[in-house]
């Protein structure tokens, strides 16, 4: 398994979700009861079966026994998607059956063209997110900037997380935590139970710390800050713990009070907790797929929800730009946001979660599916054609509406 580029934190996940044991199923609902039949028994969330995943990627939050979570409160008024003209991409039923997907929302110009489900999961369901939550965490940060409660990316981290002071983290900037160029020492090898990702949650907090700050302060430097690009999602967390400290907020009521309620997202969707209570904020956000679209049309807009500017201005251009090089042609890293050369951008989590946006065709596709592998298999590539297939169907419309001919799209 490649390291660094599978997205959530396996090993912070599987560890805050999996208690163990065998649970009673009196009192629970009748679909809770039947996503518990088929949970495992295991810690590893990479070697759960396909039905197991299938059950529980659209339950986490109701499985309490694994992990508790906070609401995401949404508002009265709810942002329409209104119907557009159905868009016909070739091949869409054998793509969302080679990709077991759950869900496609694709929108252009704020109007559905396109939405289809699978795995039985509808658009009253909620998928969680994994890595996808990254882009959240995120813009939380823009928020914090527009609302005054960070004052510049170039700031210290330790200046907003004190118990960073004296590590490796305390000459790292805002800015390079949120582009993973921290130079601090960390191995994301989910197939190593000695990497940090995997003893990351089990790691016994000190005192007066949170878990996240308390394992983060120990690693050794690797780089100097701002050199290299090494994917990190503890980092992520930390962005978390960076949010919720400036602000003096959990993580999950600032991002209803700054989008889900002002934005209109349709229904609340849940944060899952670690061990001591603080949102994983590299993971684990569950919400309809129409909110992850929603979310897409947020970044379109600016960070605008109404006539309020809830990120500066120039935050998505600057978030969703490259940043840092990952080694791969036509991509890069922005503020945790993938990046394609040609302008669009993405949030990424593995077995398929995803939110592709493309500013020159207004274009938002929100998906999310059960992959067989977590990021390895055939399927990320085929998502990627499938971008360039919708990029090419919208192309030849705008073509044939001008009465001219067609022109090839792609990457």
């Amino acid at each position: 398994m490649k390291k660094g580029i599978l997205g959530p934190a396996l090993g912070l996940v599987v560890l805050a979700l999996v208690g163990g044991g065998v649970v009673a199923y009196s009192g629970l609902d009748k679909e809770t009861k039947g996503i518990l039949a088929q949970m495992p028994t295991n810690k590893d969330l990479l070697f759960w079966s396909i039905p197991q995943r299938d059950a529980a990627f659209r339950g986490m939050d109701r499985l309490t026994f694994l992990a508790k979570s906070r609401v995401v409160e949404a508002g009265p008024n709810v942002l329409p998607l209104p119907a557009g003209k159905p868009l016909e991409v070739p091949g869409i039923d054998a793509f969302m059956q080679s990709q077991r997907s759950a869900g496609i929302v694709i929108l252009q110009d704020g109007k559905v063209r396109l939405e289809k489900y699978g795995l039985g999961f509808d658009a009253q369901g909620r998928w969680t997110s994994f890595s996808v939550a990254k882009s959240f965490t995120s813009t939380l940060v823009g928020a914090a900037i527009q609302d005054g409660y960070i004052k510049s990316l170039s700031d210290k981290v330790s200046t907003y997380v004190p118990g960073l002071k004296g590590s490796a983290y305390d000459d790292v900037t805002v800015e390079q935590l949120l582009t993973m160029s921290s130079g601090v020492a960390w191995n994301e090898d989910y197939e190593d139970p000695n990497a940090d990702v995997a003893k990351f949650n089990n790691a016994k907090p000190e005192g007066g710390l949170d878990a996240t700050t308390s394992y983060m302060r120990k690693l050794p430097r690797a780089h100097p800050p701002g050199t290299v690009w090494h994917y990190n999602t503890g980092e992520t967390n930390l962005v978390g713990i960076l949010v919720a400290s400036a602000t003096g907020k959990h993580l999950a009521d600032y991002l209803s009070e700054k989008i889900w309620k002002p934005f209109g997202m349709e229904q609340q969707a849940t944060w899952l907790l670690n061990a001591t209570g603080q949102e994983i904020a590299g993971c684990c956000l569950q919400m309809a797929t129409r909110d992850y679209a929603r979310m897409g049309l947020f970044v379109l807009n600016g960070g605008k929800a109404g006539d309020t500017q809830v990120v500066p201005a120039d935050w998505f251009a600057k978030a969703t730009t490259k940043k840092m090089d990952i080694g791969s042609p036509g991509r890069g890293y922005g503020f945790q946001w993938w990046t394609y050369d040609d302008g669009s951008v993405a949030a990424q989590g593995i077995f398929g979660q995803g939110i592709f946006i493309d500013p020159k065709r207004r274009l938002v596709i929100a998906s999310n599916a059960n992959w067989t592998r977590a990021n390895e298999g055939p399927e990320p590539a085929e998502r990627q054609i499938f971008y360039q297939k919708v990029q090419a169907a919208l192309d030849a419309e705008a073509a044939a509406s001008a009465g001219a001919a067609p022109t090839t799209s792609g990457k």
